[in-house]
C-alpha cells in the first residue's frame, strides 16, 4: 500500500513513517523543504514538498497514493486558532479529493478535553466542539467527512506521546521546572494523564491503515491515567529540583498558558481500540521514559527529529 503521510518528518509522523517502511509500504510524505525531503529519502520514502497550508500539494499527495495518514499540524501556540483553521482547511481539502474513492484516511485527534465525568473516556464519546478556549477542530472535521460520505478514522493521541525525540508537553514542563527552579503540579495533583510511547502510537496508526477503516475513533493510550503528581515529581528528580503544590496566581505564573493543560483530568479507556487492531502496547511507560529517554539532555531531545 501507498501512503501519504503528512507531518512526514515529525515526532509521530517520522515514527509511522518508519513503522510502515518496516512492513512493507511504500510511503509519500509531505516535506516542507528539501532538507526534509533529504531525510526521508534516507529513510526510503518519497515526498512532496509542501506543507499544510498548500491544499493543492495536499489534494496531489491524497490523488495519488491509496490511504492518507495525517499526522501533520503546525505547533504554534502563540497562534494556535491560525493552527487549527489550518488544519481544518488540509483535512477538508484530502477528504473532498478521495471522496467516492474507497481510500482510507486516519486524522489524528487529542483525547485531551473530552470532558466525560465520572468515567474513563471511551472511543464511543464524542468530542466537545472547537470553541474558543480550545479552537482544535481535527476531530468535529474528520466527524464533518463522515456524515457527508467520506468515511474518515480517528486516532486520537494523549498529550504525552513519549519517547526520544519528544518536543512535546514532557519537554515543555521540563522547561517551566527549570526557568522557576522548582517543578509544580496543581492543587494535590491527583488529576491524571493518559500517555503512549511513540513506538506504539505508530504501531496502532498502522494496523488501523491495514485493516482499511471506516468511520472509526481510535484510542493510541497504552497508560489510561498517570497521576499529574508523579510525572512533576520524576521531573523534578531528574532536574535535582524541589517539587511544589501550587494553586491560583502561583500555578498561573509557574504555567502561563499550560495551566489548563496541566490541570487536565482526562483518564481513558483504550479497550476497543485494542480489541478491533489486536494493539498491545509494548512500550515504556511515561515514568520511566521521563528518566531513560534524554529528556533532561536539552537539545539532543532533538536528535530524533
Amino acid at each position: 500500500m501507498r501512503v501519504f503521510v503528512t507531518g512526514a518528518t515529525g515526532f509521530v509522523g517520522s515514527a509511522v513513517t518508519a513503522e510502515l517502511l518496516a512492513h512493507g509500504h511504500d510511503v509519500l510524505g509531505l516535506a516542507r523543504s528539501e532538507d526534509r525531503a533529504a531525510r526521508l529519502k534516507r529513510k526510503g520514502a518519497a515526498s512532496l514538498i509542501g506543507d499544510l497550508a498548500t491544499p493543492e500539494t495536499l489534494r496531489q499527495g491524497a490523488q495519488t497514493c491509496d490511504a492518507i495518514i495525517h499526522t501533520g499540524f503546525v505547533h504554534d501556540f502563540a497562534r494556535f486558532a491560525a493552527s487549527c483553521a489550518i488544519d481544518e482547511t488540509a483535512i477538508e481539502a484530502m477528504g473532498a479529493t478521495i471522496a467516492g474513492a474507497g481510500k482510507p484516511f486516519i486524522v489524528t485527534a487529542g483525547l485531551a478535553g473530552l470532558g466525560v465525568e465520572g468515567r474513563a473516556a471511551t472511543e464511543s464519546d464524542g468530542a466537545p466542539p472547537p470553541s474558543p478556549a480550545y479552537p482544535r477542530a481535527s476531530d468535529s472535521t474528520a466527524r464533518r467527512l463522515s456524515a457527508r460520505g467520506i468515511p474518515t478514522a480517528i486516532m486520537r493521541l494523549p498529550p504525552s506521546v513519549h519517547g526520544r525525540g519528544d518536543h512535546g508537553f514532557v519537554p515543555m514542563l521540563i522547561e517551566a521546572a527549570r526557568r522557576n527552579g522548582r517543578s509544580a503540579y496543581v492543587g494535590d495533583g491527583d488529576n491524571v494523564w493518559p500517555a503512549v510511547h511513540v513506538g506504539d502510537a505508530a504501531r496502532a496508526f498502522r494496523l488501523a491503515i491495514e485493516q482499511r477503516p471506516g468511520a472509526e475513533t481510535f484510542h493510541a493510550a497504552a497508560e489510561a491515567g498517570i497521576a499529574f503528581r508523579e510525572i512533576a515529581r520524576t521531573i523534578a528528580e531528574g532536574l535535582d529540583l524541589p517539587c511544589a503544590s501550587l494553586t491560583g496566581e502561583e500555578a498561573r505564573a509557574h504555567f502561563g498558558w499550560f495551566l489548563g493543560f496541566a490541570s487536565m483530568h482526562q483518564p481513558v479507556s483504550s479497550a476497543w481500540t485494542r480489541e478491533r487492531l489486536a494493539w498491545t502496547p509494548a512500550g515504556p511507560g511515561l515514568l520511566d521514559d521521563i528518566r531513560a529517554a534524554g529528556y533532561f539532555a536539552g537539545d539532543s531531545l532533538l536528535a530524533g527529529l
